[in-house]
């Protein structure tokens, strides 16, 4: 058994649920059938398990230094990074015009997930500069294509995000970093930028910054802000590298987990000229930055799926070898011990964090699915709709599987007992490695807050309305399956819930108030989208013949059934909180909280 993936569930969800096949008779994916799926899957299951996976625990206990203001780390991560690039998976999802595979993001998602689970701390380099290339492809100028893009997704030269300052963190109207123009292209960049992954390492020639700048005399605030382009080293017109652009390693943040991936504070301009070029227009930065930075929220939604599903592997095989203890009615203590996934209790944290794990990572592969329908669609009402959906989904595809399968790994080191507890195993360092992504890209207060504060009220409506529409036709579709009659009443009684939970908070005159129990809003309207993918699940398991048999379908229907008896009532309680307007938190005196 893989621990760093189940192949059988991605060929479920991709397949048979999502209907991959479909998607793959368009003319964009001529010559990728299933079986050319399956060899990405090799390819990515090989390097992953093989290369990266054994560096996890060395590069966990050897964390990159600061010396002499340069990094220093473990030798390992640059010949890791460097068969990721042989292999051609920096390209995988781009064009062909740009050297790409042009495969489905559905499907390179997917295969960057085993990388996550085997070594998020080396993966992480890689997804960064994938995210900036698509960055770039989409906005950057025919020359900055040209120059930057080769580079990049050949895996030579590496890319980041500089968004964060020390005095201002996920505040972005009060940036402080300037970009004043020095001829009709060039302007020099003088700030700092604060909490950057990748920011600074001798792990790639080159790397490119994509940095939020404030142009002297632009609007206040986040209409301000303009996005630049910044290489560590300069580059000549003729693609060559030059000089050091003089932005200077200041520190290193020694991080919890995932630790492999260098986190720098980094001075603009400090020691001469900072020179960058501005990316699209003036003053759009923070909307050309969003599309690298949705694209990373579902890319740490698919790293808390992998590092959760990660410790569920693992605790699952320790539990079905693991003997100790005798059923209740067996109380001879000459009679042999039972594994302890033959206890009841065993099996609830196991249950739970397959629940958590596949249905999260079904919305994964969903949001990531909706992005290659919308890449193709030609219909511009549809395509409209598709983006729709993914922008109400994208805060919940970040922040629900980062709490919730981060419980599923604090339940992996339960099942393991005091070696759980231990770093002779690996569940502690995944749960350690998960604990930032309940953090990065956006806390889950700020997600909470986009939710309702933005994505359901945006357009009057139409997405929230086209999310509910979507579920609906889910439960209308299982009209004719008696199996799943207690889940279809479930989850259409939890979107009446939701609907009047939002109907509540949007005539609620006072704002503060109304977002006041954001977070919880958010975590209850993803708890019930969770519970619309394990009825999408059900349903293909309960349609396939002989299914109660087939291990593998009853068990996503006994997952589907944890689910709804277990997890989805939760969201109800919270759900009557939000549509009361509780002000319990909002007014509470910040003196009371110790008195003094």
């Amino acid at each position: 058994m893989s621990m760093i993936v189940n192949r059988r569930d991605l060929r479920f969800q991709l397949f048979e649920v999502l209907k991959l096949d479909s998607l793959l008779a368009h003319p964009r994916f001529d010559g990728c059938d299933q079986a050319v799926v399956e060899d990405v899957f090799d390819t990515a299951e090989t390097l992953a398990e093989q290369i990266f996976l054994p560096l996890a625990g060395p590069v966990d206990a050897q964390e990159p230094m600061f010396v002499d203001g340069r990094v220093q780390q473990n030798a390992g991560v640059g010949d890791a990074l460097a068969a990721f690039a042989e292999a051609g998976l920096f390209a995988a999802g781009f064009d062909e015009e740009f050297g790409g595979l042009q495969l489905p993001n559905s499907v390179t998602l997917a295969a960057q997930g085993m990388f996550s689970c085997a070594n998020i701390g080396i993966a992480n380099y890689a997804f960064l500069t994938i995210a900036a290339a698509h960055l770039l492809s989409a906005f950057g100028s025919d020359r900055q294509k040209q120059t930057f893009l080769p580079p990049m997704l050949e895996g030579r030269w590496f890319g980041t995000m500089c968004l964060s300052e020390p005095q201002a963190g996920s505040s972005l109207s009060d940036i402080k970093t300037r970009a004043e123009l020095i001829d009709g292209t060039s302007y020099r960049i003088t700030g700092s930028k604060m909490w950057i992954s990748g920011g600074d390492h001798e792990l790639s020639e080159n790397i490119v910054h994509l940095v939020l700048a404030k142009i002297p005399g632009g609007p206040p605030g986040v209409k301000g802000i303009s996005l630049f382009v910044v290489p560590r080293y300069r580059v000549g017109a003729d693609g060559d590298i030059g000089a050091w652009n003089n932005i200077a390693l200041a520190g290193l943040n020694h991080k919890m987990g995932q630790r492999g991936t260098t986190n720098c504070l980094l001075n603009f301009g400090e020691a001469g000229d900072t020179i960058g070029e501005l990316v699209g227009e003036p003053h759009n930065g923070l909307k050309y930055m969003f599309h690298m930075m949705n694209e990373a929220r579902l890319n740490v939604g698919s790293g808390s799926v992998m590092s959760a599903l990660g410790g569920y592997l693992y605790s699952l095989d320790y539990a079905r070898t693991r003997p100790q203890g005798r059923r209740p009615q067996d109380n001879d203590p000459s009679t042999p011990q039972v594994p302890i996934v033959e206890h009841a209790d065993v099996k609830r944290m196991l249950l739970a964090q397959k629940a958590a794990v596949e249905g999260a990572q079904a919305l994964i592969l969903y949001c990531a699915n909706l992005l290659d329908r919308r890449d193709i669609e030609s219909s511009a009402p549809a395509k409209a709709r598709l983006s729709a959906l993914l922008d109400i989904l994208t805060p919940m595809a970040k922040s629900w599987p980062s709490e919730h399968c981060l419980e599923a790994n604090k339940l992996a080191i339960q099942v393991l007992g005091g070696y759980g507890y231990t770093r002779d195993y690996p569940v502690e360092r995944l749960y350690r490695d998960n604990r930032l992504n309940h953090i990065h890209e956006g806390t889950y207060g700020i997600q909470g807050i986009d939710l309702l504060g933005r994505k359901v009220r945006m357009q009057d409506g139409a997405a929230f309305r086209a999310l509910l529409e979507e579920i609906s036709l889910t439960v209308e579709d299982t009209a004719d399956i008696a199996e799943v009659a207690e889940f279809r009443e479930a989850l259409a009684a939890s979107l009446g819930a939701l609907q009047s939970a939002t109907k509540d908070v949007l005539e609620c005159s006072d704002l503060p108030r109304g977002l006041a129990n954001a977070t919880a809003y958010l975590d209850s309207f993803g708890t019930v989208v969770i519970a619309w993918m394990w009825l999408r699940q059900a349903i293909v398991a309960i349609r396939t013949e002989g299914w109660e048999s087939d291990c593998f379908y009853a068990g996503k229907v006994a997952a589907c059934r944890y689910f709804f008896r277990y997890v989805l009532p939760r969201a109800m309680t919270d759900l009557a909180l939000v549509a009361s307007l509780d002000d319990t938190c909002m007014n509470v005196d910040p003196q009371q909280f110790i008195g003094v």
